[in-house]
């Protein structure tokens, strides 16, 4: 049996967040009768470990959760996994078009900024780098 802070020198993160993820729900420690510390096991760094996995691919804390109640329930959570991962493939391609055609946009504004002088705001312009901007 471990403290918070055997758990997260063994999985190589932060006390702070072992804490998290036992107010979240995610690790159960046992309470020490003598003490009252919060007690884990090697099951506990394995459940760590892969809560680190999960979120370094990009799952949320609630699916996570969800993927733990699946396997807690007897179910393979893997059905959900490749769900969600396909998911999130989709929504990072949609995330990279958006961004390539923003990094576009901000390319050609400043290639057209190049030839413009500094104004100053009046009446009907604020910015006039951005006023003479096509949206």
């Amino acid at each position: 049996m471990m403290t918070v802070k055997g758990l997260a020198t063994a999985v190589n993160v932060t006390p702070d967040t072992v804490r998290y993820y036992v107010r979240t729900g995610l690790l159960r420690p046992v309470r020490d009768p003598v003490n009252g510390y919060r007690r884990f096991s090697m099951l506990d760094v394995d459940r760590l470990r892969f809560i680190c996995r999960a979120k370094s691919l990009g799952f949320t804390l609630a699916e996570i959760t969800d993927v733990f109640a699946d396997a807690e329930a007897g179910d393979s959570p893997c059905p959900r996994v490749r769900a969600i991962i396909r998911r999130r493939i989709e929504e990072n391609r949609q995330r990279i078009d958006e961004l390539l055609a923003l990094q576009d946009r901000m390319e050609l504004a400043d290639s057209q900024w190049q030839s413009m002088e500094d104004g100053m705001p009046d009446e009907g312009s604020i910015c006039r780098l951005i006023d003479a901007m096509d949206t």
